[in-house]
């Protein structure tokens, strides 16, 4: 539950998130679908940011990654590429994410 609070305190409440075609267009509707699994899924892997970029304009900021992380699925050891980009919005002088875009493949 504390990782589910830290989270609520990171994304707005009208946070758009972008993830293999799949769109979830709050905050709430985020933690009622995918967030129990991507915290258990982040716990259960290490990741690794190949490459991070940071551009602010006023009151947004960007930051585009490419990551690697490593997990086991059902008794696999599986390598995932990923590129990830978060926008933030600075919004009553607090940062919030407004918008995440997820995708990911398979090493070559």
């Amino acid at each position: 539950m504390i990782y589910e609070s830290k989270v609520n305190e990171l994304l707005s409440p009208e946070i758009t998130i972008y993830e293999s075609g799949y769109v979830e267009r709050s905050r709430a509707e985020y933690a009622a679908h995918h967030l129990p699994e991507d915290i258990a899924f982040a716990k259960a892997s290490s990741r690794k940011v190949r490459q991070h970029t940071e551009r602010k304009d006023g009151n947004f900021s960007f930051i585009l990654e490419e990551t690697e992380t490593k997990v086991k699925i059902k008794g696999k050891n599986v390598t995932i590429l990923g590129t990830e980009t978060t926008v933030l919005q600075k919004i009553d002088e607090q940062w919030r994410i407004v918008h995440l875009h997820w995708s990911s493949r398979k090493p070559k």
